[in-house]
């Protein structure tokens, strides 16, 4: 069961770039370069396994190279190919450093393996060392892989990253598909040792991939809990502004103090007009009734009796 499944990857990671040829190692290295870890290390020595392996009685085939070019000749090749997929590979981490910056990562890099601890280190050492960093960081293992987020974070030049992207990576791809020229090389040589331990061979590859997911996992979550703390620790111990404005004057006059209310000036107008129409419809008072003077005299007042 081990050799079949040992056949099945072996025939998987052949097939790819025997379909694809050079393509295949420009999507395999963008996928690298993208923070999917998927290694370098792997996918470019297997490109020098089957162009070591054109000068053997057993060739393999790479489309895009060909057994009568010279040996440089399709090492140039495939380590062109190689530069171009960690170009475009970065490129589209660059993209999401500069569109979505850390919050970004921080919520979905989990899901692709993207380390917290790995993308903390590469973030310091492009803050060190600044733009050179990304021609530099090409170099290096883990580092390379994650240095393009930060180069967008900070906004780097974008023309100048492609530079240094391009200038770094095709060295890292040259010296990787020369080691495997020489695995190449030996292949029918070594064919029979790799018979004989395929079962240790196979435990350790699976050991290793192990470790390595385990690490990244582990290391994520050790960085994003020292963030959350110092996040923390930082809104604790940052001062509260000052409130200004009408909310603050309400809030130094005491609770059981009401503002006094400035008295309205006199009005004009509508009061004298209602002062008037009271005075016009007042009622008037009776007026005592007055005799009317007697025509016939003193003498009337008198009653004659006949």
């Amino acid at each position: 069961m081990l050799t079949n499944l040992t056949n099945a990857i072996t025939v998987w990671i052949y097939s790819l770039y025997g379909y694809t040829g050079l393509a295949g190692i420009v999507f395999a290295m963008a996928l690298e370069s993208c923070c999917i870890p998927l290694p370098s290390e792997i996918v470019m020595p297997v490109a020098g396994i089957i162009v070591g392996s054109y000068y053997t009685s057993h060739p393999l085939h790479l489309p895009g190279t060909s057994p009568t070019f010279p040996l440089w000749l399709n090492l140039v090749l495939v380590a062109l190919a190689g530069a171009l997929g960690c170009l475009i590979g970065s490129i589209a981490a660059y993209y999401i450093g500069y569109k979505g910056g850390r919050p970004l990562l921080l919520k979905y890099g989990r899901y692709v393996l993207i380390s917290q601890h790995d993308a903390d280190k590469a973030d310091r050492f492009f803050q060190r060392w600044g733009s050179p960093t990304v021609f530099f960081s090409r170099l290096l293992p883990v580092v390379r892989t994650y240095i393009s987020l930060p180069a967008g974070i900070a906004e780097m030049p974008f023309a100048k990253f492609c530079v240094y992207t391009f200038l770094g990576s095709f060295p890292w791809c040259l010296l990787l598909a020369y080691l495997g020229t020489i695995l190449g090389a030996n292949l029918e040589k070594l064919t029979p040792y790799f018979r004989s331990f395929e079962i240790v061979i196979l435990l350790v590859l699976a050991l290793l991939v192990g470790l390595y997911i385990w690490r990244h996992i582990r290391n994520d979550r050790i960085a994003r809990a020292a963030l959350a703390s110092k996040l923390s620790a930082s809104m604790q111990s940052a001062p509260q502004p000052p409130r200004q404005g009408l909310i603050q004057q309400d809030l130094q006059q005491p609770l059981n103090q009401q503002p006094q209310q400035q008295p309205y000036p006199p009005q004009q107008g509508w009061t004298q007009q209602a002062q008037s129409q009271q005075q016009q419809f007042q009622p008037r008072q009776p007026q005592s009734q007055q005799s009317w003077p007697s025509s016939t005299g003193d003498n009337d007042r008198t009653i004659r009796r006949d």
